[in-house]
């Protein structure tokens, strides 16, 4: 095997890696060659794919007794791909919203009861700089795009949402009772859009809407974020119109 020139400072992770990369190259084989091929006993071996197995990265024949990989390292690349082709797609439709809007674009994904930044268009002339940065979390009970993506949700999920999430008062405006939440995401369902009244951070609104990936699953959402002072109503109405327009142009391709 090609090895990265360069000693591993943690050697059980090179071990770990290398047993991966080998069953990755030649496929199916017997402790023994596996054994050979590392040049390391038989019993760190053992060891090393037993906790392959743990963690469900190879899996054993009952019938020869070989090791093998399983798919799980197929679908974390597929993970991979499809993050970084989802955030191909939809840059362009978000710097078109900034241009049009002249307000910062933001991008997430769905991770459990939070959302989680992948990608940003900051406005060119934006004279307030946004706190978020693309890998930082935020709630989806107190946020446009959470709420965006937990109107699409069954009403058991919705609610899991906001049990899963710890509940704070992060602005005088955070909606802290379940009640209202659900009475929110009906406001939601019916306009397609969702609305953040200054509930994740003091001073600034978030118009949004949700994205299915091509699975057909509410996972993403996208969002145009600005100063209240910018965020009259007449001016929400005409950033709520581009962004169902983006949706519509954004959902076809992502079903492609």
């Amino acid at each position: 095997m090609n090895r990265t020139e360069g000693k591993n400072p943690i050697q059980v992770a090179d071990r770990l890696f290398g047993a991966v990369e080998l069953l990755a190259s030649e496929g199916a084989m017997g402790l023994t060659a596996v054994s050979t091929r590392l040049e390391l006993n038989k019993s760190t071996v053992h060891r090393l794919l037993n906790s392959l197995i743990h963690m469900g990265y190879v899996k054993q024949n009952e019938e020869n007794g070989k090791y093998e990989l399983t798919m799980k390292l197929v679908d974390l690349a597929g993970r991979l791909m499809e993050k970084k082709d989802v955030v191909q797609i939809v840059r362009p439709h978000l710097r078109r919203l900034m241009e049009l809007s002249g307000e910062t674009v933001h991008f997430v994904e769905r991770d459990g009861a939070d959302a989680v930044y992948i990608d940003k268009v900051e406005a060119f002339s934006n004279t307030v700089q946004m706190v978020s940065h693309i890998g930082s979390r935020l709630p989806m009970y107190c946020s446009g795009v959470g709420k965006a993506i937990a109107a699409e949700l069954n009403p058991e999920e919705a609610e899991e949402v906001w049990r899963s999430s710890r509940i704070l008062r992060r602005t005088p405006y955070t909606i802290t009772d379940y009640e209202e939440f659900r009475r929110n995401l009906e406001e939601v369902r019916e306009r397609g859009y969702a609305l953040d009244n200054e509930e994740n951070e003091t001073g600034v609104r978030c118009v949004a809407a949700s994205l299915r990936d091509y699975s057909g699953r509410v996972r993403y959402a996208f969002s145009i974020s600005a100063p209240v002072h910018r965020m009259y109503n007449d001016r929400i109405a005409e950033l709520a119109g581009y962004i169902l327009e983006a949706k519509k142009e954004i959902q076809k391709e992502l079903q492609y």
